[in-house]
């Protein structure tokens, strides 16, 4: 019988490839997509050896940090953003929610975010896991998912073959702060500018531009995801264009 998310196996994977135990509570499933603990990441990308560079700050503030992270592992570079917003529990806005006397750390919380995101895409796992430090509602699964998934990874040698199938499931949507006619205009204008872009030196200034970030803010998860995906391999492209030069 073929598994409702065949993605569960591709992570097990990536785990047993670099030989990380992880216990069966680790990843568990929010609106089908897997979430796997913060702690978890963190020994993947260090069963990796991930070189990290020196963090920039796009942006300060007493509640706010936003952070670009790069790393490095087996000539693979990639980079993300983390942001940290926090938001007092009971209050609209923000995306780290602070309860009660909790204190709270914006910064950690947007470098974990970013080397979460980082990690994930140099273990090839962007797209098809998120940490769970990627959104409050990550670290609010239910009983059944947890007991779902212990299943799953009992019985994931025996089924393994036909969790290749074929899986529609979409990761959880972030709501877009603007029309949809202004969104694909976002998209549309961002995609062309990476497009045109011819340094690698260029994908980083955008990167850190407060407009772009802006934007970013205001797309839903999936426009985002699309520039950024389109940002990351330009990137590359550019990369490889000039270690073959």
């Amino acid at each position: 019988m073929a598994r409702s998310n065949p993605r569960l196996d591709k992570i097990y994977d990536v785990f047993d490839k670099h030989k990380v135990e992880i216990d069966r509570d680790a990843i568990w499933e929010v609106q089908g997509t897997p979430v796997v603990k913060h702690k978890d990441v963190e020994r993947l990308g260090a069963a990796i050896g991930i070189k990290w560079t020196k963090p920039e700050i796009l942006r300060a503030e007493r509640d706010e940090a936003v952070i670009l992270v790069m790393g490095e592992a087996n000539g693979k570079t990639e980079w993300s953003i983390g942001e940290a917003l926090i938001s007092i529990d009971g209050k609209p806005g923000g995306n780290y929610k602070v309860k009660g006397k909790m204190a709270a750390y914006p910064y950690a919380m947007a470098e974990k975010r970013a080397k979460d995101r980082v990690i994930l895409k140099i273990a090839d796992l962007h797209g098809d896991a998120y940490s769970s430090e990627e959104a409050d509602d990550f670290n609010q699964s239910n009983d059944d998912d947890r007991r779902s998934n212990d299943n799953r990874r009992d019985n994931r040698q025996d089924n393994r073959q036909d969790s290749r199938a074929a899986n529609d499931d979409k990761a959880p949507a972030r709501e877009a702060s603007v029309s949809k006619e202004e969104g694909q205009k976002i998209v549309t204008f961002w995609s062309d500018k990476i497009a045109a872009i011819t340094r690698t030196k260029e994908a980083m200034e955008i990167a850190s531009s407060q407009d772009f970030i802006k934007d970013m803010k205001v797309l839903s998860s999936n426009g985002e995801s699309y520039v950024m995906g389109k940002l990351s391999d330009k990137s590359q492209e550019l990369k490889k264009a000039a270690h073959a030069g």
